[in-house]
């Protein structure tokens, strides 16, 4: 086996974790978020998890806990909140958008987060793809580009108590280099190219990235490890996303 297949099996691990073991958490998790959403919304977060989430192939016992310990309704402008929980992505305004519940589950589980981890996330957008973060690592530090989204998404998190994020307004093109080194990097908006020396400035050695990459309308979603100095990395899908914004980025229009 060559390193980068070692690398690629790396990031398309398969999990371990059975399906008795996740229908316990799930009744875990029902029976917590009882608190905090009316029936009607608990059965569609119910339904989406089931349907979209653990149906297509994820297996992740705390990945699955953390979809159920966030209500996704709340992240969602009053316009859109009706189609919370459907399989697809929506606006949250400043043209950018939360992504379907799908990719946020897809995109966490290949990052592999653990409790002790120190994650960067770049692109705080509506701060749900932060809030699954939170619940996951250690401590998560957030950057966005648009100042409202920031704010909006900094009130969301506080409502749910969650207490473990730093926020920073600015380019995230450039990263957190007086936080770093990080052991996880997640980027939500779509790189025109691997981003090369942040991954290698800010990323611990053996830690991992998920993020897209390429053209607007043609991006691939890829794993990377970074082994000393050197990026190994791997395909995972194909997506599309809005674009990184930055200075090394896609320039602003």
């Amino acid at each position: 086996m060559t390193r980068y297949e070692n690398v690629a099996q790396q990031l398309a691990r398969t999990e371990s974790t059975s399906w008795g073991i996740v229908h316990s958490a799930t009744a875990h998790w029902r029976s917590t978020i009882r608190g905090m959403n009316d029936v009607g919304t608990e059965s569609e977060l119910h339904q989406m998890i089931q349907q979209q989430i653990i149906g297509r192939g994820i297996t992740d016992q705390r990945v699955i806990e953390a979809f159920y310990s966030v209500p996704r309704e709340l992240f969602f402008l009053d316009t859109f909140r009706k189609n919370a929980f459907g399989d697809h992505a929506a606006p949250i305004g400043h043209g950018q958008t939360i992504s379907q519940p799908y990719m946020v589950a897809l995109m966490t589980q290949r990052l592999g987060v653990e409790p002790h981890h120190r994650v960067l996330e770049i692109g705080t957008g509506s701060g749900y793809q932060t809030a699954i973060l939170a619940r996951l690592a250690g401590e998560v530090y957030t950057l966005e580009r648009i100042k409202p989204l920031l704010d909006d998404a900094w009130e969301r998190l506080q409502e749910l108590k969650i207490r473990n994020v730093h926020y920073r307004f600015g380019d995230g093109t450039l990263g957190w280099p007086e936080a770093a080194p990080f052991d996880r990097i997640l980027i939500t908006a779509g790189a025109p190219a691997l981003p090369h020396q942040l991954l290698l400035e800010q990323l611990t050695d053996g830690g991992s990235a998920v993020l897209p990459v390429g053209p607007e309308n043609q991006q691939t979603l890829i794993g990377v490890i970074r082994q000393g100095n050197e990026l190994y990395s791997a395909d995972i899908c194909g997506v599309r996303f809005v674009k990184l914004i930055g200075r090394h980025g896609w320039a602003d229009e």
